[in-house]
C-alpha cells in the first residue's frame, strides 16, 4: 500500500521518478527470475528467498529492509482434511509456488521447529493461491503455507481450515535492487527509497488507513487492525546480525551450500 500511494499521489513523479508496479502472484520464486533476467530492477521480497538466491549467483543486493517485523505465516490445510494438529502433517506433501520461494523455505523452518526430519519433506509445485486451493481439495498435497492475513478470507469461507502459524526467525521483506540498476541508477534508487521511507515512517498514523487497506484488499476491519499490530516498517539497511541469522539458518537447513559475507548480500549506498 505505500508504494501505491506513492504512485497515486504521484510522489515518487514529484521526485523525477518514474516507477511501475508489478504484481508477482507466484512469489519470490518469481521475483528472483525476473531480476536475474533483469525484467525488473528492484523487488520488494521476501529476506530468505533473495538471500538464498543472491548466493545461487542472482546479480542482486539487498538495498533496504522493508518489513523490520516477522512474516507470520499461516499453516493451512483443505477445510475436510484429516489432519487437525500440526504433528499430523509429518511426512505429508507440502503445496509450494515454486522451488527456492517463500513457502519451500519456510517448509524447512517449520520441520526444524518440530524435529521433523528436513530430508524426508515431499513438494509438490502448485504456483499460486489457486494452485493451492485445488492441490489440496485433490489431496495431491495435504498443507499449505503462505501469509496467515492474506490467507484468512480462504479460512473465513471454509476453503482452508488454519492448523498453526510459524512465524520468521527474521524481518521479512527486504528490498533487493539488480546490480545493472545499482551501477546504472544509484541515484534514481536513493530518491526512491527516501520518497518511500517517508511514505512508510508514518504509515500507521494515516488517518482510517485500517479503513483503506481493509476496502483495499478485501478484508475484515478486526484482521487488518491485528496486522498492523504486528507490522513494522524499516528505513534502514538490514543489520549484520540479521543478516547472518538467516544465512546460518539456510546453511544449517542445507538449502544453501555456503556461508558469505555481508558485501556479497548488501550494497549501502
Amino acid at each position: 500500500m505505500p508504494w501505491h500511494l506513492c504512485i497515486e499521489e504521484g510522489k515518487f513523479e514529484a521526485a523525477g521518478l518514474d516507477v511501475a508496479w508489478r504484481e508477482y502472484p507466484e512469489g519470490t520464486g518469481a521475483m528472483c527470475k525476473s531480476l536475474r533476467n533483469e525484467e525488473i530492477d528492484v523487488a520488494v521480497i521476501l529476506t530468505e528467498g533473495i538471500i538464498k538466491d543472491i548466493i545461487a549467483g542472482n546479480p542482486s543486493k539487498i538495498i533496504q529492509n522493508y518489513i523490520g517485523s516477522p512474516l507470520i505465516w499461516g499453516i493451512h490445510v483443505a477445510c475436510e482434511s484429516k489432519y487437525h494438529d500440526i504433528q499430523d502433517l509429518e511426512g505429508t506433501t507440502a503445496a509450494i509456488s515454486r522451488f527456492g520461494s517463500g513457502s519451500h523455505l519456510m517448509a524447512y523452518v517449520n520441520a526444524q521447529h518440530h524435529d521433523w526430519d528436513v530430508d524426508e519433506l515431499q513438494f509438490e509445485v502448485i504456483n499460486n493461491v489457486d494452485g493451492a486451493i485445488k492441490a489440496l481439495k485433490n489431496d495431491e498435497a495435504q498443507y499449505f503455507m503462505w501469509e496467515h492475513f492474506t490467507t484468512k478470507p480462504l479460512v473465513d469461507n471454509k476453503t482452508f481450515r488454519l492448523i498453526a502459524d510459524c512465524p520468521t526467525p527474521w524481518p521479512c521483506f527486504v528490498i533487493a535492487a539488480t546490480e545493472k540498476a545499482i551501477a546504472e541508477k544509484p541515484d534514481a534508487l536513493q530518491k526512491m527509497l527516501k520518497v518511500l521511507n517517508a511514505e512508510t515512517a508514518n504509515f500507521k498514523l494515516k488517518p482510517k488507513v485500517d479503513v483503506l487497506l481493509a476496502e483495499r484488499h478485501q478484508q475484515k476491519l478486526e484482521d487488518i487492525r491485528k496486522w498492523l499490530d504486528l507490522t513494522r516498517w524499516s528505513q534502514q539497511q538490514i543489520s549484520d546480525e540479521e543478516t547472518e541469522n538467516v544465512v546460518n539458518q539456510l546453511f544449517n537447513l542445507g538449502l544453501i551450500d555456503q556461508k558469505v559475507s555481508r558485501d556479497k548480500l548488501l550494497h549501502f549506498f
